[in-house]
């Protein structure tokens, strides 16, 4: 298993993910020509893609998703009801690209298997997914206000773990943000703070994940040493250390991240 993250924060999101034979995007909220200088940093033709999997209908995880769908003939894999949120954002995408899910059902796309699952966001139909090939499995969770039981144990057991890390609550706090969107933002349907965070990972580290990626950062509201660092000290009090037991990284808002391998 491979990914890298085209970009990963407020201002665009991106993915790419590979099997080693089936390679997908999640989620393309970037300029189409952004995403294809990304993916061409690692050789990745987009021509090769076997679609793209939408979790929401923000525009920071969808504005590319219809060029790179026309230009490329790829289908896209999304709840009926954001697909009608954000068709005419999209724009025209031939009917046989275009895949409807529903929140719980599990499809394949080539060797992958996908599951999505609801999340808490204030989108229509908000999800995650989990995606396992080759007994390998991947979590991916961002754009969620809270994560409950059910969560946890869909996301349980993923060797890579991409999970939000929005922002510091005090920072939100204390910032210039007026407050309904302070509001917004802490509630049960904004964005997962480094605290919670830190506190969904020391349940999550019981099972055999080994690689966590930190997602989705706030421009405004965070920074990548603040988010490790909170989230190392929460481990940390759990007896989980950080590039012993758990391997840590950030993506980051604006470039391409490493190429993530396991």
């Amino acid at each position: 298993m491979k990914l890298f993250s085209v970009a990963s924060g407020s201002s665009g999101n991106c993915i790419y993910y590979s099997d080693g034979e089936t390679d997908i995007l999640v989620d393309a909220g970037l300029s189409g020509k952004k995403i294809q200088l990304g993916l061409d940093q690692f050789g990745v033709d987009p021509k090769g893609l076997k679609g793209i999997l939408v979790t929401h209908e923000h525009n920071d995880h969808i504005i590319g998703v219809g060029i790179m769908a026309r230009r490329f003939k790829l289908p896209i894999y999304l709840t009926e009801r954001t697909y009608l949120a954000c068709k005419d954002s999209l724009g025209k995408i031939d009917n046989n690209l275009i895949n409807h899910f529903d929140v719980g059902e599990k499809f394949d796309i080539g060797n992958m298997k996908v599951e999505a699952f609801s999340t808490y966001h204030d989108a229509v139909d908000p999800v995650g997914f989990t995606i396992t090939s080759k007994e390998q499995k991947l979590g991916f969770l961002t754009d969620t206000g809270i994560v409950d039981q059910r969560v946890m144990e869909t996301i349980y057991n993923s060797d890579i773990l991409l999970i939000e890390s929005n922002h510091d609550e005090k920072m939100v706090e204390t910032g210039p943000y007026p407050w309904g969107l302070k509001k917004r933002i802490l509630g049960e349907k904004g964005h997962l703070s480094n605290t919670v965070a830190g506190e969904v990972l020391v349940e999550v580290l019981k099972g055999k994940t080994k690689k966590v990626l930190l997602a989705h950062l706030s421009e405004e509201n965070n920074f990548p040493q603040l988010a490790k660092i909170t989230v190392e000290t929460i481990l940390a009090k759990a007896q989980i250390a950080v590039g012993q037991d758990v391997q840590l990284d950030i993506l980051p808002r604006k470039e391409v991240s490493p190429l993530i391998q396991l």
